[in-house]
Parts: C-alpha cells; structure tokens; sequence
C-alpha cells in the first residue's frame, strides 16, 4: 500500500540546505536561546527604541484594592477610593499569564531560493521553529498561518510541545512541497489570502510575526496590514539573500520562472538592469510598508545562522 504522507520520504537523504525535516526543526528547541520578543528588551534590541513601535507585552488583569503599604508604586494609588474611606487604597495588578504570538510563514515558491547558503524557505522555517519553541517556553501561547502560493493554513494558538510540533509539521509539508517547476503567477493572490486569515485568526493585543521575503506584496493588502497593526503588535523577520541586493554588479545571470531558462548577459545590459530594478523595488515597496506602520524589521539573510541572527537582533 502507498504513503499517503506528504512529507518526503528518506529525509536523511535531503541536502538540509535546500530542505528541512521535523528532526531539524525539533532541534531547534535547544538553540531557542538568548533573545525574546516581550519587554523589557535589552538596550541594543531593534525592538528598543523610538524609531520603532514598542511591544505590548503580556498586558495586566487587575487583581484586588488594598490597603497602601510601604513600598507600593504611588503610581498605583486609587486616588477616589482613598478619598472616599480616608485611607490610602492601591491597585494591585498581576501579569497576563498567556500572550498569543501568530507566525506568519511563507513557503511559496519565491522562498525556494539561495545562491550559496541555505533556501530563503528553510531559514524561514528555521526561524519559525526557534520563535516557537522560545514563545512556548516563556509560557505564551503560539499559533500560526503557513502559507505557499495556493494556500493558506491557519493554526490556532495552543501552548505545548505537542502543537509546536503540529505548526513544524505543516511548515515541512509546504516546505518539502517547493521545487522549481511548480512556480505560480499568484503572488498577490497569496499575501491576500494570508491576510485573509490572519484577519479571521488573530483578534487584539497579540503579537504577530511575519516571516517573508516580501515578494508578491500588493496595496490592495495595505487596508489589511493597516488593520492588523492597529489592534496587535507586528514584527516582520525579512529573509533575503545576499544575491538579490547585487544583481546589478554581475556581468551575467540566468532567469527562470521554474518552467523556462533565460541567460542574460553583459551584453544585455538593459535587460539586465530593468530585472534588478525590478528586484530592488520589491524589497522597497515592502520596506516601505513596513516604515509606514513603524514596523519593526529583523533583517535575516540565508548565510548565517538562524539563531545567531535572531540573538544578534534582540542584542543578546
């Protein structure tokens, strides 16, 4: 009887830069260190400062009223009850327990790409699976929407291992599902449906990351992003490669759209340089949406690793 599963058989078999498997991610785990998305943040954390928006946090849930004792925050004084009795009242406020974080992952075709280091599709992976394994530990609530160029899969928030590995799952079905002759013409089509469930999935106060490279962004989703960002805290881990900021200096490069090849030249200079232009204003097309909304942007590259870049990030 045949596998139905999804997922390529004999993933030890797979070159770990082109693919990822559940194993890897599921190591990740004990790399999850050193670096956090809640304040208080350190002082060289690109989410510290006034450049960028700050974090929620978890939120506070009010307690009780009590009498003030020495060593309260006046801050907390309850100047009309203490108005009312004569004597000094405080609030007393305890920390939300749970926050829920969403990762927004993208494994379309655009992804499965890398010139010398690892795809952009299995960073992206990667930093998926160290954000939730850190955001699990720090006793906050994790969901996710997985997305390629057809679909888009939502998760709803849970907190333990066992969903962790669900949301790991997912992503290595899409991820193990990318090869160069599926690329689709539905780029656009893909960041609306995303945003389409994430609108569906995500409420107020939580704290989203969007894990891309960016292609494919339309304004039609601008209205969307607005909204997101008004309610919940965004983050977005910007994956590119190292190629994709140099194209205009080499003197020859081959194009492809997964079906058909086209080399391009130095001869081909203009050709050449109207492709590059259309690269680099992709990425700014993005980048600027994400300075529109005081978007915090965590720039990820495919030479590094993962954890390194996320600890150098958060200034760990």
């Amino acid at each position: 009887m045949a596998n139905s599963n999804p997922i390529k058989q004999q993933t030890s078999q797979l070159d770990p830069q082109i693919y990822t498997d559940l194993k890897s991610l599921r190591l990740m785990k004990y790399k999850a260190t050193g670096f956090d998305f809640l304040p208080p943040q350190p002082v060289n954390s690109l989410l510290t400062g006034r450049h960028v928006s700050k974090l929620r946090g978890r939120g506070l849930n009010f307690e009780e009223m009590r009498h003030y004792q020495i060593g309260d925050d006046i801050r907390t004084m309850d100047w009309k009850v203490t108005m009312r009795t004569g004597k000094p009242h405080v609030k007393i406020f305890s920390e939300e327990r749970e926050r829920n974080v969403y990762l927004l992952v993208d494994q379309r075709t655009n992804m499965f790409f890398g010139s010398t280091g690892k795809m952009k599709s299995v960073i992206a992976a990667e930093i998926a699976a160290l954000i939730a394994w850190k955001v699990t530990d720090s006793t906050d609530r994790v969901g996710a929407i997985i997305y390629n160029d057809t679909t888009a899969v939502p998760i709803a928030p849970q907190r333990s291992a066992n969903h962790v590995l669900k949301i790991l799952n997912e992503i290595v079905i899409k991820n193990q599902q990318l090869t160069v002759g599926k690329a689709k013409d539905s780029q656009g089509n893909s960041f609306a449906q995303l945003f389409h469930q994430a609108k569906r999935l995500v409420k107020h106060d939580a704290l989203v990351i969007l894990i891309t490279d960016g292609y494919g962004y339309r304004e039609q989703s601008e209205e969307q992003i607005k909204t997101l960002c008004k309610h919940n805290d965004v983050v977005l881990c910007h994956v590119t490669d190292p190629l994709e900021h140099n194209l205009a200096k080499l003197d020859k490069m081959v194009l492809s759209d997964g079906n058909l090849q086209l080399a391009v030249t130095h001869n081909q200079a203009q050709t050449k340089e109207r492709f590059a232009d259309d690269v680099t204003q992709a990425l700014e097309n993005f980048a600027n949406m994400a300075k529109k909304y005081r978007v915090p942007v965590i720039e990820i590259n495919t030479l590094q690793p993962a954890d390194q870049q996320l600890r150098k990030a958060l200034g760990a």
